[in-house]
């Protein structure tokens, strides 16, 4: 299902508060120290809803929010330009935020997330996903300085991407959009045996709440 402000609560707690890549550094540290995180995580998706469009997708079993991923052009990214392997392709959508629950890991959600994403982006004309990895996201100091919800290297090269610019812990990487688009369908049906029912649906911004 498509990201909106009325399903935003169905993001896990933690990155609900998160404004990692919503916000300049500078900014996040003032939105922390004021408690303001959730308000600002939720004016940046209205933003952004309301100048590009959706901006995520939340997969369910059932009722439960079990994963999601966060997308947006890099210049609606303010952390974007902070990584030294920046700036992100021109012609390139870039994936932010991407959880999948622990207990429902190794099971094909994550592949199946991303190509929820390519598929939106072709109906959109943009040609490629790409996104800063974590090369070494087991280090102690991740968590200490906020580092925690940058995507690991190793799940996006296992999905399809490709190092565009190497780094010893940043990397940028790139998934075209043909080649995501290209994954076998037995994906799906191993989430049927994983879930007994996986809702994937499109759904484009809503402006009421706006």
């Amino acid at each position: 299902m498509g990201v909106t402000l009325d399903n935003l609560e169905h993001l896990p707690k933690n990155c609900r508060r998160c404004v990692y890549w919503e916000l300049a550094p500078h900014l996040r540290a003032q939105a922390e120290e004021f408690g303001q995180t959730e308000v600002e995580k939720e004016a940046w998706v209205s933003s952004v809803l309301l100048e590009w469009g959706s901006c995520g997708r939340i997969i369910y079993s059932d009722s439960l929010p079990v994963g999601f991923v966060l997308y947006a052009p890099p210049n609606l990214v303010p952390r974007s330009v902070a990584f030294p392997t920046s700036p992100p392709s021109a012609d390139a959508v870039l994936l932010t935020s991407f959880q999948v629950l622990p207990e429902f890991r190794g099971g094909g959600l994550g592949r199946t997330l991303i190509q929820a994403v390519a598929k939106d982006m072709t109906r959109r004309g943009v040609r490629a996903i790409e996104a800063f990895g974590d090369a070494s996201p087991d280090d102690a100091d991740n968590e200490l300085l906020g580092h925690t919800c940058v995507v690991p290297a190793d799940f996006l090269t296992a999905v399809g991407f490709k190092t565009v610019r190497p780094h010893p812990k940043w990397p940028r990487l790139r998934l075209e959009i043909r080649s995501a688009l290209s994954w076998k369908e037995d994906v799906e049906a191993a989430l049927e045996r994983l879930l007994g029912q996986v809702s994937i649906t499109t759904a484009e911004a809503s402006t009421a709440r706006a």
